[in-house]
C-alpha cells in the first residue's frame, strides 16, 4: 500500500480554506484579548468575532471528518483518518455541549461558562482529552505497549504496514517509535494514564490542603504556627530531589512511599466524616448512616490504594504509579495549605461568619459549610490550574524515568523516548509534546473563565 498524505484527496480545496479559517480564529483570539485590556467596548463585536471564526474551523474539521466517512478508504488522508478514529469523542462532546446550553440557565457557574468563548475554547480542549482517555480503547488502532511490528521503526506518518494481519489496521496514521511502536496508538493511551493520575492527585492534594487550611486560618494560634511551618519546610525542599529519592530501591525497600501514602490517603477519610458528622449533627441517625458508610466504603479504597490489601481484590496501584501519585500529593498539599488559609483568614471576618457564630455553630460547621463554600471561586480556579502543573510535572517525570514504568504510553516518557532522534524523525517526540500543551492550554483557559464568571457571581 502506498503511504498516506495528511489530507488525501479534498486536501487541494479544503486545506487553503481551513488554512485561512485557523489564522482568522487566532487573530480574532489576539483582538478579543486585547479589547479585553485596551478597549472594553469592542468586546462583543471581538467575541462574536471568535465565535464566528471558531465555527469556521469546525466546519473545516466536519468536512475532514465527512471526508473520512463519504469518500473511498484510498482516497482519504491521515486528518481525516484520525478524525473518524475519534468518533466516540466527537459524539460524547456534541451531545455534553448540546446538553449543557440548553441547560445553561440552570447549572450556575458551570453555565456561564457557555457565554465565554474562551471558556468554550477551554472547556473544549479539556474535555476532548478527557473523552480520550475513557474511549481509548476504541480508538487506539494498535496496542501501544504489545505491538512492535517489524520493520515500521522510526516512519513517518501514514506509512502502510508492510504485511498487513487479516483485520488489522493498515496504517501508522503519526509514524512509528524508536521502538517500531505506533505513535497515535502511544499518545491516545498516555491521555489515559495522564488524566488518571492528574486530577486524582490534585483533588486529594486539595483534601490535605483543606484538612489542615481551613482550621489553621480560622482557629489561629498555636496550630496555624505548626502547620504554616510544616508547609513552609516542605515547600523548601527540592521536587525533584524528591522524586528521585522516592525511586531509589533503598527507600522503596524501606517502605517510605507506602507509609507516605498511608498518611496522605487518610485525609479523604478525614474531610469526609467531619463534613457529614458538622452537618448533620442534629440529625444522628442520618448522621450515623452517612458517617458510617464514609468509613466503610473509605476503609475499602484507603486499603486496596494504600496498602494494596484490599480484600476483594479489586482495588491496587503500580508500584511506579503509587510513587508518582504520593509525590505529587505531596509536592502540591502544602500550596493548597496556604492558599486555603489565607482565604480562611479573608473570610473568617465576614458578616455571615459572625452570625452562625452568634446562631452557636460549631467551628467545624462554620469552616466546611460557611467559609469553604464562599472560597470555591478561587479554589477552582487553582485547581484548574494545578492539574495543568500537575500534567506537566508528570511529563517531567516521565521525561526522566522517574515512577512510571519505562514502557509506560505517558506523554513524558515518550518524548523522552523519542529525543535522541528528534532531528531526523520528529513525530514520536513532537505529538504527545503538543499534546501536553493543548491540554494545559485548555485548562489554564479554563481556569481564566472560571476566575472571571465567578467574581461576577
Amino acid at each position: 500500500m502506498d503511504p498516506l498524505s495528511w489530507t488525501g484527496a479534498p486536501g487541494p480545496w479544503l486545506n487553503p480554506a481551513l488554512g485561512v479559517a485557523v489564522l482568522a480564529l487566532a487573530g480574532a483570539v489576539v483582538a478579543h484579548a486585547l479589547a479585553r485590556i485596551f478597549a472594553s467596548g469592542a468586546q462583543p463585536i471581538t467575541r462574536r468575532a471568535v465565535w464566528v471564526t471558531l465555527g469556521a474551523v469546525a466546519l473545516g474539521g466536519l468536512a475532514h471528518l465527512a471526508g473520512a466517512l463519504v469518500l473511498a478508504p484510498d482516497d482519504t488522508g491521515i486528518i481525516a483518518r484520525i478524525s473518524a478514529r475519534f468518533w466516540p469523542v466527537w459524539a460524547a462532546l456534541g451531545i455534553t455541549f448540546a446538553l449543557s446550553l440548553a441547560l445553561r440557565r440552570r447549572l450556575g457557574l458551570y453555565g456561564h461558562l457557555f457565554e465565554n468563548p474562551m471558556g468554550m475554547i477551554g472547556l473544549g480542549l479539556v474535555l476532548f482529552w478527557v473523552f480520550t482517555a475513557i474511549f481509548a480503547d476504541l480508538i487506539v488502532p494498535f496496542d501501544p505497549v504489545a505491538d512492535v511490528i517489524s520493520g515500521m521503526k522510526n516512519k513517518p506518518p501514514g506509512t502502510a504496514l508492510r504485511a498487513p494481519e487479516p483485520g488489522q489496521y493498515g496504517y501508522y496514521l503519526l509514524g512509528g517509535d524508536a521502538l517500531a511502536r505506533d505513535v497515535f496508538s502511544r499518545v491516545v493511551m498516555g491521555a489515559r494514564v495522564v488524566l488518571g493520575i492528574a486530577p486524582a492527585a490534585t483533588l486529594f492534594a486539595f483534601m490535605v490542603g483543606i484538612v489542615l487550611g481551613v482550621p489553621a486560618g480560622y482557629l489561629g494560634g498555636r496550630i496555624d504556627t505548626a502547620l504554616a511551618f510544616v508547609a513552609n519546610l516542605v515547600l523548601a525542599f527540592p521536587v525533584i530531589l524528591l522524586f528521585f529519592l522516592l525511586v531509589t530501591p533503598e527507600i522503596i525497600a524501606m517502605g517510605v512511599p507506602t507509609y507516605m501514602a498511608a498518611v496522605l490517603f487518610l485525609f479523604p477519610i478525614v474531610f469526609l466524616v467531619i463534613l457529614w458528622n458538622a452537618r448533620f449533627h442534629t440529625r444522628p441517625v442520618l448522621r450515623a448512616v452517612t458517617v458510617g458508610l464514609t468509613v466503610l466504603v473509605g476503609g475499602w479504597l484507603y486499603l486496596g490504594l494504600a496498602w494494596d490489601a484490599d480484600p476483594l481484590g479489586l482495588i491496587s496501584i503500580p508500584g511506579g504509579v503509587l510513587i508518582v501519585f504520593v509525590a505529587v500529593v505531596f509536592v502540591n498539599a502544602p500550596t493548597v495549605f496556604r492558599i486555603v488559609r489565607g482565604l480562611t483568614l479573608d473570610i473568617r471576618t465576614r458578616d455571615y461568619v459572625a452570625a452562625a457564630q452568634t446562631r452557636g455553630e460549631g467551628a467545624w460547621y462554620i469552616m466546611l459549610w460557611e467559609i469553604l463554600p464562599n472560597a470555591r471561586g478561587p479554589l477552582l480556579v487553582d485547581f484548574c490550574l494545578r492539574i495543568g502543573y500537575t500534567t506537566i510535572l508528570l511529563g517531567t517525570l516521565g521525561f526522566f524515568g522517574l515512577g512510571l514504568p519505562p514502557d509506560s504510553p505517558d506523554w513524558g516518557s515518550s518524548i523522552n523516548a523519542g529525543r535522541g532522534l528528534l532531528q531526523f524523525f520528529p513525530f514520536p517526540p513532537l505529538v504527545p509534546a503538543v499534546a501536553i500543551m493543548s491540554l494545559v492550554l485548555g485548562l489554564n483557559l479554563l481556569a481564566d473563565a472560571l476566575r472571571q464568571e465567578s467574581l461576577r457571581d
